[in-house]
């Protein structure tokens, strides 16, 4: 039994009919996509711009002042990051530690996941323990120690709770962190130092010389000493 033709169809009619039909929603959804490329291209264009500002300005700064100003003019930057970090360095060595310390946990809210957070922990300690406050110092070593293990702030950290507990004559606990240092972490640059400082810790016997006062500080957190101060030169004498 012969079947009948199938109908023909006129494509143009076809795309012309569903154009007339939809068009409005078309031209409503490519707009919106439109918009929104050249929304992402102007942002990523303006924060490409900042972020190169704020390099800049960060490159040229080297006082409090102008990291504050850094901060205050490109905040949510990697520049504005890396000022805290730098303005809490130059408040430690003003020794302006209380401030120092409120930078830094400035930074650590606002950058919580920075890869300085862990620097930024161990300066703080560093700066506790500068205004005499050595039991939080050891809190906060013994915390960033066990927070970060896989980082270069944990042996820094224990080397740090070293010289604190030697200052405190509990000379066993400080010969135990460093059999820890050099089990933990005997490939790394930190375990020299440990040795070291275990040499220092023997017991002490009749024949052994009374120890002498160590700073609490490591060396490596230390501040640079002030200059002395120096007599003005004296006047050349008058010629007749």
């Amino acid at each position: 039994m012969p079947t009948a033709p199938p109908p023909s169809r006129d494509v143009a009619l076809e795309t012309r009919v569903f154009w007339e039909r939809f068009k409005n929603p078309l031209i409503a959804g490519l707009s919106i996509v439109l918009l929104a490329v050249i929304a992402f291209t102007g942002y990523r264009f303006y924060s490409d711009r900042r972020a190169a500002a704020a390099s800049s300005a960060l490159a040229s700064a080297n006082t409090a002042r102008q990291y504050e100003q850094v901060i205050a003019r490109y905040s949510n930057t990697p520049a504005a990051a890396d000022a805290y970090i730098l303005l809490a360095a130059t408040q430690r060595k003003e020794r302006k530690f209380t401030e120092a310390n409120k930078t830094l946990e400035t930074f650590i809210a606002k950058h919580p996941k920075h890869e300085l957070v862990s620097t930024a922990k161990l300066a703080m300690a560093a700066n506790l323990d500068s205004m005499g406050k050595a039991d939080e110092a050891l809190a906060m070593y013994q915390q960033i120690a066990s927070a970060y293990p896989n980082t270069y702030a944990a042996p820094l950290a224990m080397l740090s709770q070293v010289y604190i507990l030697k200052a405190k004559n509990r000379n066993d606990d400080a010969r135990r962190i460093c059999e820890t240092v050099l089990t933990q972490y005997r490939t790394s640059f930190w375990a020299g130092e440990a040795m070291q400082q275990l040499r220092l810790l023997k017991p002490i016997t009749l024949s052994t010389p009374a120890p002498t006062a160590v700073p609490t500080i490591p060396p490596m957190l230390a501040i640079p000493p002030a200059p002395a101060p120096q007599a003005p030169p004296a006047p050349s004498p008058k010629k007749p």
